[in-house]
């Protein structure tokens, strides 16, 4: 076993690479290639530099020369990132940035509080869900693109901001002076007990705090009386694969093998096992995954699935089995390049062969390899992990779907009547409970103010969707009057694979237990 401070370089190499391309007008200068092809590479360069019909500038030409050959690998994991992109990734997989707090969103052309972060300066302050941004340091908010009103509310930790706020039910303007900070963006953000003792919790993504995060909200749900879990990983796309490790060991037991790392050298080879006690050895877990978990979020339901430590449920998983090494570049961005594949304890790869003519990611089960778990069950290698209960998402309704087809390009529009209603009823103090019940009442209001947006509604189409209507409008009004919580409940309840995994969790008392259960669920799932 190496130490997990290595398998972190592995994933994210802060040393700057050596070598590489260095041009100039007339001189090429490269590390291993023979000098006739340095030469004939000078060639192209000039001939473009001088006479193609655009001028372009060295600084485009070399970018697109680092984008052409990364892209000529035709590894849809490998890539060149600009600045602008390595900070956005950095700030991903960190977790962290310096602001005030706050997610925001444009609704009704006006930049709005969507949910101030926990820890953060805005929820300290008295910001809150709703509030639409009249002014930052007295420029005008309203019609500002998203991206630069982001912009205007980050700047220094210990740097202040002025904010002036609109209220629903509140007369006049509310101003706030707000000191930034750096702000630690939680990747655990759902976690709460459900019925029969069974807890719920989600990873967003798999960040530097990720294991940290998860353990705190576990052990909060244990305190709450959860005596068995259900955690979601669907719609994780991984991140930080030493993150990956250190949540699978939260479930694992020491000298459990957690991944096993092959690449072309010994830097980016090695086995990754368990090195603790897991904190809740007897409690029954059940991980739910999707098409959209991948990578990290890979690495840990095909851990635990092969150590019998969790009942899968959900559908097929993503199918990357590959890490990647970010280099820094000395213009201030960085090459991300695949380096290594990886391998659950059982010896699967997981990585999935997609079809580039049609894009597709479907794939025979029939073909797959097959091993065995610690208990005998069978897994199956390539095209992701696919799940011990297959919980496949039911079709959307045509009455749904006619209403979406409706709405086309006015989609924007609707969300921005959604919300409108939402804060109206926010500001009237209309709905005291976060179980109300949409009524027919509300959806009428919502379509009135659909067409005083120019939305073209037909009577029919519309009510034939009320199912949906109704649960989009509930999550609105349930987000601005009882936060992201209060959202978050109803989202769970209307849930379908939520519900299923809720039937068959609840009242289990031994992981075996559990997973006999699974076994009677879906004997078909293999």
């Amino acid at each position: 076993m190496r130490s997990r401070a290595l398998f972190a370089v592995v994933v994210l190499s802060c040393a700057l690479v050596s070598g590489g391309w260095l041009v100039t007008r007339g001189l090429v200068g490269t590390r291993g290639m023979r000098s006739s092809n340095a030469q004939m590479f000078g060639e192209v360069y000039e001939r473009i530099a001088r006479q193609y019909v655009d001028t372009l500038s060295d600084s485009a030409l070399i970018t697109r020369t680092v984008d052409g050959l990364v892209g000529e690998l035709h590894d849809p994991h490998s890539s060149y990132l600009s600045p602008q992109l390595l900070a956005r990734l950095s700030e991903r997989t960190s977790g962290r940035y310096a602001g005030v707090g706050a997610q925001v969103d444009v609704r009704d052309g006006w930049i709005t509080i969507v949910a101030p972060l926990p820890g953060g300066p805005a929820l300290e302050s008295g910001v809150q869900t709703g509030d639409r941004i009249l002014t930052v340091d007295g420029k005008p908010m309203r019609g500002v693109p998203l991206d630069e009103a982001q912009k205007a509310l980050r700047g220094p930790a210990g740097s202040k901001v002025r904010l002036s706020v609109e209220r629903p039910g509140v007369a006049t303007p509310i101003e706030f002076v707000l000191a930034r900070r750096e702000i630690h963006v939680r990747s655990v953000q759902h976690a709460m007990l459900l019925p029969n003792g069974v807890g719920y919790v989600a990873l967003n993504i798999f960040s530097q705090e990720s294991a940290r995060d998860l353990k705190s909200a576990i052990d909060s749900l244990r305190t709450a009386g959860a005596t068995s879990l259900i955690f979601d990983l669907r719609g994780d796309p991984g991140g930080l694969l030493d993150q990956g490790v250190g949540v699978a060991d939260l479930f694992l037991d020491p000298g459990q093998g957690v991944v096993s790392m092959k690449g072309r050298t010994p830097a980016t080879s090695g086995s990754f096992a368990d090195d603790s006690p897991q904190p809740w050895p007897k409690m029954p877990l059940a991980v739910l995954v999707d098409s959209n978990s991948a990578s990290a979020s890979e690495i840990v339901a095909g851990a635990l699935q092969d150590h019998d430590r969790a009942l899968l449920l959900g559908t097929t998983t993503y199918g990357k089995g590959s890490a990647q090494n970010v280099f820094p570049l000395s213009n201030g961005g960085a090459v991300k390049l695949t380096t290594a594949l990886w391998f659950t304890p059982s010896g699967r790869s997981i990585n999935r062969l997609r079809d580039t003519s049609t894009d597709s990611r479907r794939d025979s089960t029939a073909r797959r390899p097959t091993y065995k778990t610690d208990g005998g069950r069978t897994v199956l290698g390539g095209g992701g992990i696919t799940p011990d209960v297959i919980l496949p998402s039911a079709p959307q309704p045509k009455a749904e779907s006619a209403f979406q087809h409706m709405l086309g390009a006015d989609v924007p529009k609707f969300r921005d009547a959604l919300t409108d209603y939402a804060l109206a009823l926010k500001g009237s103090h209309a709905v005291s409970s976060p179980d109300f019940v949409v009524t027919p009442e509300m959806r009428h209001e919502l379509r009135r103010r659909m067409e005083a947006r120019g939305i073209k509604v037909d009577t029919a189409t519309f009510e034939a969707a009320g199912g949906l209507v109704d649960r989009l409008l509930g999550y609105e009004i349930a987000r601005y009057s009882f936060g992201e919580r209060g959202e978050w409940a109803r989202r769970l309840r209307d849930d379908p694979m939520v519900e299923a995994t809720q039937k068959i969790v609840a009242g289990a008392r031994t992981q075996p237990e559990l997973l006999a259960r699974g076994a009677l669920a879906n004997p078909g799932a293999r």
